[in-house]
């Protein structure tokens, strides 16, 4: 049975009717250019195989039926009663995505929806994304909306995304996650402008040059909303107030060590020259992928992760370990992916070699007493859509 007909047949036993189709969205992994999406900046993920589905029916009235795979019971609310902070948990993803259309002035209305996830949780690579895009792929085809069927009317689903999770759920994430979700393409990564929300696809084929990325998913704790991540945003914009920008995409990487000289702390000095260099490192990254120079990319994750460890200071010891013993075994490149303070690092390998870095980051892991890792490849997938 594939995931879509398993979430077919949850709504089928919950709900006791048949759905109207069934959608699903990717979680991603960012190749590089961490905490630069709120910051107007560029970053460069791929959509995963890994799918999170939903299985839903428009109703007459306004009011909502959640199920979930992975929870317990049905959860029950009615539109007019989700805003900020309401409902609480997981159903927030959910409820938020009809509330933020509305909001937007797009006609929607109550719904049945059976939810399967099948995007690791708490590892970083956006499941809460992939939940919310789902869930509005499926409400733009069920109310006729149509935005699934350009690239604008996707960029449109996106921004209705994140402002659900930013308002309901009450999660300031940025718009990377979402826009990777709804426009990542098959065997492309995604390079994403943040300041304008434009977009080019980076061909991204690992597998045509022997190489393959390993996701290390350490399970340790990841999460987003205890107040780390917002402490990352905040310290960023008051740094762009004190250098009188925008965003930290207008400090010119050349013009680094001025600005950094006009800033009142370490700490924002820290945070600044992270979200610049970083942004430095993407365009640095696309035109490595857009050579075939893949050393290069190597040697840009290894940066990239200096830089989040001891600059903006996210890292944490199981991600520092499965770059350093990823790196060791024979990898290209590694770093730490998403939003930090636990969930996945990446490494780019050769082929032939995935399976003694795997082990290798395991024994790491071991020998420190960490929980087991989870590791697998991934390819980059396509976007969100209807599977039934």
């Amino acid at each position: 049975m594939t995931a879509a007909d398993a979430a077919a047949r949850l709504f089928r036993d919950t709900f006791g009717d048949e759905p109207q189709g069934v959608w699903s969205a990717p979680g991603r992994v960012n190749l590089i250019g961490e905490h630069t999406d709120y910051n107007g900046g560029l970053c460069l993920p791929i959509a995963l195989p890994h799918r999170t589905y939903a299985a839903l029916r428009r109703r007459d009235d306004r009011h909502l039926r959640i199920v979930s795979a992975q929870g317990d019971a049905v959860v029950e609310l009615d539109l007019s009663d989700v805003g900020a902070g309401s409902p609480d948990g997981w159903a927030a993803y959910v409820a938020g995505v009809p509330w933020a259309l509305e909001r937007a002035g797009h006609p929607v209305g109550g719904f049945d929806v059976a939810i399967d996830g099948r995007v690791p949780l708490g590892a970083g690579l956006s499941s809460s994304a992939a939940l919310e895009c789902a869930v509005a792929a499926a409400l733009s085809d069920v109310f006729g909306l149509g935005l699934l069927d350009s690239a604008s009317g996707r960029v449109a689903l996106a921004a209705v995304c994140v402002e659900a999770e930013n308002t309901v759920a009450q999660a300031p994430t940025g718009g990377m996650d979402q826009s990777a979700s709804l426009l990542a393409e098959q065997g492309h990564a995604l390079l994403l402008d943040c300041r304008d929300f434009s977009t080019e696809q980076v061909p991204f084929d690992l597998d045509q040059h022997g190489l393959a990325l390993l996701v290390v998913d350490t399970r340790a704790v990841h999460e987003l909303v205890d107040g780390q991540y917002a402490e990352r945003r905040d310290s960023c914009e008051q740094a762009a107030r004190e250098l009188g920008v925008n965003t930290l995409r207008d400090v010119d990487a050349d013009g680094l060590d001025t600005a950094l000289g006009q800033l009142s702390s370490d700490l924002l000095r820290k945070r600044t020259k992270h979200v610049v260099t970083e942004i430095a490192r993407v365009e640095e990254a696309r035109e490595a992928l857009r050579g075939e120079d893949f050393d290069r990319l190597g040697a840009l994750f290894l940066a990239s992760h200096d830089s989040m460890r001891d600059d903006f200071e996210i890292s944490v010891e199981e991600l520092d370990t499965a770059v350093t013993s990823a790196t060791e075994a024979g990898a290209l490149g590694a770093r730490m992916t998403g939003g930090g303070f636990g969930g996945s690092a990446i490494a780019l390998v050769r082929r032939d070699d995935a399976a003694t870095v795997q082990a290798a980051v395991e024994k790491a892991f071991a020998d420190k007493g960490f929980r087991s890792p989870e590791c697998f490849v991934v390819s980059a997938a396509g976007p969100a859509g209807r599977d039934l």
